[in-house]
């Protein structure tokens, strides 16, 4: 296998069907007030066996991040070893580091290892998220604009937002709040300009839009694409599909969806929009907090690289994959000083097996953004996956025998032979733990599981 990360990032595509559990989906956040618990209910087309008594009525699933209770009884480093004893001996974990913490005190309830610096997969869009949610504003958004060229051409200007979708209006979009090629055909249309061509403007980007230690296998396999300034729908061919083959072209596949939105028959081609044209039609990204929620939450590679240049721009460095490294490792080594040490990155998303981090420092991004001393950071907790609920961790924690479920919030990484997870869990007595774990030298399908066992135990212990 190459350097997808695939096979830990999302849930299969036959969804487990659960007969009538009800599952408690935590909302979590800053140790403060009164914990709030909501429900997701996992239906079932299958027909009840005799005996089984029928479903209860639905209930609503919002799993927005409230604030748990402050005085909730508070873990002993002891409890914490006593109730992780057994699973953290688990073979299929293979070499495994960490660190679990309080996020209300700072204290440090358990480390194995936690400044060794490892591969962290997916895990590195933790990092990015925290380093973007510190540098920029929340409500930032990104201005995709038309000008109107010369002799009926119509040229479609990136800005570096690939959740622009080419979905028609009132369809489904993958990405949350959009902005539609739809809309901006509109415009165009409004304006009275007559358009016979359509041509695509990249040049708010440069450098390699490829990592080196990227494959270029992954486009057809739907983990990543070019990062180019322009794009719909993240380049994926099917636009609801999550692991849908990405475009190798994904400027001149965004000019074709507005090409065929205004009825236009001819080639798209490249060009560069002269200064000081006339803007006929713009739309606007969601708002950045929006956009890295959505990157967490699927796992989207493509979303975490482009975050990242938005980042290097916004900070004042060059629109590149690598000046987006260089601002994500610019903004951590000087929010997290202490813990900075051992990390090294090449890319915003975690496909590369290029990229190290410690336990150490995701715990602590994790710690900040659950405890009081960085409320800046603490959006992300809405879009890191709910256990057995959403996103990449829809398909883990299996209601039925781990604890975990609806109780854990957590980003997922997996690359062949590395498997890591971190995020937060309430405990049984309302407490919230923030967790790093980092697995490597078995297969991901054992890891996994052993993984979710470990925080499935922190859930159920109290851990006094």
């Amino acid at each position: 296998m190459g350097a997808s990360a695939r096979p830990g990032e999302g849930p299969t595509r036959s969804r487990r069907l659960l007969w009538w559990t009800i599952a408690a989906v935590v909302v979590l956040a800053l140790a403060s007030t009164a914990a709030v618990v909501v429900a997701l209910r996992l239906d079932s087309d299958d027909e009840l066996p005799p005996g089984i008594p029928p479903q209860p009525p639905a209930v609503a699933f919002d799993p927005q991040i409230d604030p748990v209770a402050a005085t909730a009884p508070a873990p002993t480093p002891a409890g914490v070893q006593r109730a992780i004893a057994a699973a953290v001996r688990n073979p299929a974990l293979g070499v495994l580091t960490g660190k679990i913490s309080d996020p209300l005190t700072g204290e440090v309830l358990w480390t194995r290892n936690p400044d060794r610096p490892r591969i962290p997969a997916s895990n590195d869009k933790v990092l990015s998220a925290v380093a973007v949610l510190q540098a920029m504003p929340h409500d930032a958004r990104l201005t995709t604009t038309v000008v109107a060229g010369a002799d009926g051409q119509v040229i479609l200007k990136g800005a570096g937002d690939p959740t622009l979708s080419a979905q028609p209006a009132g369809r489904d979009t993958f990405y949350s709040e959009p902005a539609r090629i739809a809309d901006l055909a509109e415009q165009i249309k409004r304006s009275g300009v007559p358009v016979t061509s359509v041509a695509v403007d990249l040049s708010a980007f440069s450098g390699p839009t490829m990592d080196k230690t990227w494959d270029r296998r992954d486009i057809a396999g739907g983990d990543i694409a070019p990062i180019e300034s322009l794009m719909v729908d993240g380049a994926r061919l099917d636009p609801l599909d999550e692991y849908s083959p990405r475009s190798a072209t994904p400027g001149i596949m965004a000019g074709e969806a507005l090409a065929a939105a205004l009825g236009v028959d001819a080639p798209v081609t490249e060009a560069t929009a002269p200064a000081g044209d006339r803007v006929i039609a713009e739309v606007e990204s969601a708002p950045l907090v929006t956009r890295v929620n959505d990157m967490l939450r699927h796992s989207d590679n493509v979303l975490a690289e482009a975050l990242s240049i938005e980042l290097s721009v916004y900070r004042g460095g060059p629109a590149t994959l690598a000046g987006g490294v260089d601002a994500i490792e610019d903004v951590l080594s000087s929010t997290f000083p202490e813990q900075w040490p051992g990390t090294t990155l090449a890319d915003a998303s975690g496909i590369s097996y290029a990229n190290r981090t410690t336990p150490d420092l995701l715990d602590a991004v994790m710690n900040a953004a659950a405890g009081p001393s960085n409320p800046k950071l603490r959006p992300m907790l809405e879009g890191l996956p709910v256990a057995a609920g959403t996103g990449t961790l829809a398909d883990r924690f299996p209601v039925a025998t781990n604890p975990g479920a609806g109780w854990v919030r957590a980003k997922t990484g997996t690359l062949t032979g590395v498997s890591s997870l971190t995020g937060i869990v309430q405990t049984i007595d309302g407490r919230v733990l923030s967790f790093a774990l980092m697995s490597g030298g078995t297969s991901p399908a054992d890891a996994r599981p052993a993984l979710d066992a470990v925080v499935g135990e922190l859930r159920e212990c109290g851990c006094r």
